[in-house]
């Protein structure tokens, strides 16, 4: 009872209040601890402990994420990579290259300034992909954008959600892969068939952009829309920014204080480089880093050791390795400048990030500390698929009310964490459904909603349809998918 107040309360906090999600979340932890019958000394050791501990774990992971993230953004990597993409896949093919890139490749780059670099590049290649491009290209973009951020390492949701369940982030990484890449691939397919048959009506769904022509999005971001999205709860493209992504959403995600950076959102910042290096050289450290992660995570689950493949595998090794080969590259392409300038807007982006995965952490602790894990486990049988499907029902009723994927992927992933040794539950089961539930009715109190919105052309009974449907279609399909994976995980 107790629990499901404290939760209650941050959303009132949040969404009636309107008072910033760190305050509301440590309000909410305290608040348990006391009336859980922890006392001030542990509630107040746990809400710290928490707080510390989840940071030990994943502060400089965030950190190097954001900040490789922050280099490839500088370096204009984004826009060379759509183009590769188109050249690739063909324009039939475009939005499902796009929806699996964006969910995977990209998951560095802070969610809002991704997409204000893409939609634009989007927005010129809908009309070349054949019927309903528009609609099609805002559903790929939406979808992707906000399933690897809570999927994919190193998107700042699952990152969090990894360091809130204690789940080793090369399973996190392997487990999410393997779920978000069917997600996105079937939903983008069930919404292609949806658009095509009638669904979409360009009259009443379509608008002018809010700048017309490339590159657009300069004035519907600035750094002032890094704040977690959950504080624009009047449905306002303009206020606190979107947790969803690196940055956060993260929305998430994941409260993401940082904005496109000195460097106009939008604009194809290659055009500065010395040299115009290969996509692949470019994006190739962050790559290797990822790969490294996965690579310790299959040996370890062999059985193998290594001494040196151990250390590279470490995950702050290997994305150290990623940052270091990143800024190496970028500052042979583009000079000291362009990489210091990165680092600056890397730092702000990750301060409320770390603020904001801390508390998250604060609030499971306490949770923890309460002695839940024994209570709830009495509701729940030996079969995983009912916890599993409570982690994504309450992960999606505190989404539809605080509008934040990150913020409640962490709450809902802390109230059931406790189950887990309970009923044997693999962590990241609970890690992956939390997520998939955080994604469901993505809706106007998201900033992400509202940039789609206004930087694809879309009227907001448009991107009622490809945003907030698109996306929750998703979180069904993904929850789909993860069930089976109670049985072998």
């Amino acid at each position: 009872m107790n629990t499901a107040v404290a939760v209650l309360a941050v959303v009132v906090l949040i969404v009636r209040f309107r008072l910033n999600p760190v305050i509301s979340l440590v309000i909410g932890a305290v608040y348990l601890g006391l009336t859980a019958g922890l006392g001030v000394t542990g509630t107040v050791d746990a809400v710290t402990g928490g707080f510390g501990d989840i940071l030990a774990d994943v502060g400089l992971l965030i950190a190097f994420g954001v900040l490789t993230g922050a280099m490839l953004h500088h370096a204009g990597a984004i826009e060379r990579l759509v183009s590769a993409l188109l050249a690739a896949c063909g324009p039939r093919g475009m939005p499902y290259a796009t929806a699996v890139t964006v969910s995977t490749a990209l998951q560095s780059i802070f969610v809002d300034v991704l997409l204000v670099i893409s939609a634009p590049l989007a927005r010129r290649i809908a009309p070349r992909i054949g019927d309903r491009g528009l609609p099609r290209m805002a559903t790929a973009l939406a979808i992707g954008l906000e399933c690897g951020i809570v999927f994919m390492v190193p998107g700042v949701g699952a990152v969090a959600l990894a360091g809130v369940l204690g789940v080793p982030l090369g399973q996190m990484l392997i487990l999410g892969l393997v779920v978000v890449v069917p997600t996105v691939l079937i939903a983008t397919g069930i919404m292609s068939v949806l658009l095509r048959r009638g669904w979409w009506d360009p009259a009443r769904d379509e608008q002018e952009p809010v700048v017309a022509g490339a590159p657009a999005g300069a004035e519907a971001h600035s750094p002032d829309t890094a704040a977690p999205d959950a504080g624009s709860a009047g449905g306002r493209p303009s206020g606190a920014g979107s947790p969803d992504g690196p940055g956060p959403d993260a929305e998430g995600g994941a409260g993401r204080g940082a904005g496109a950076g000195p460097v106009a959102a939008g604009t194809v910042v290659s055009g500065t480089a010395r040299r115009e290096l290969p996509l692949a050289l470019l994006f190739g450290p962050l790559l290797v880093g990822l790969l490294l992660i996965a690579a310790g995570a299959v040996l370890d689950a062999a059985g193998v050791t290594h001494p040196v493949l151990a250390f590279l595998g470490e995950p702050v090794i290997a994305l150290l390795l990623a940052l270091i080969g990143t800024t190496a590259v970028v500052g042979v392409a583009h000079g000291r400048e362009m990489v210091e300038s990165a680092v600056t807007d890397g730092f702000r982006e990750s301060g409320q990030i770390l603020i904001l995965t801390g508390v998250g952490g604060s609030l499971a602790t306490t949770i923890g500390e309460a002695g839940l894990g024994e209570i709830l486990g009495r509701f729940f049988s030996a079969s995983t698929a009912a916890p599993l499907l409570m982690v994504w029902l309450i992960a999606a009723v505190l989404h539809v009310a605080i509008g934040s994927v990150t913020i409640s992927a962490i709450t809902a992933a802390g109230v059931l964490a406790p189950v887990a040794p309970v009923i044997g539950l693999a962590p990241v089961l609970i890690a992956l459904a939390a997520g998939a539930g955080a994604l469901f009715a993505v809706h106007v109190t998201s900033n992400t909603f509202w940039l789609l919105q206004s930087l694809l052309g879309q009227s907001v009974r448009g991107t009622l349809k490809t945003c907030s449907v698109g996306v929750s279609i998703a979180s069904v399909v993904a929850i789909i998918v993860i069930l089976p994976l109670s049985l072998v995980v």
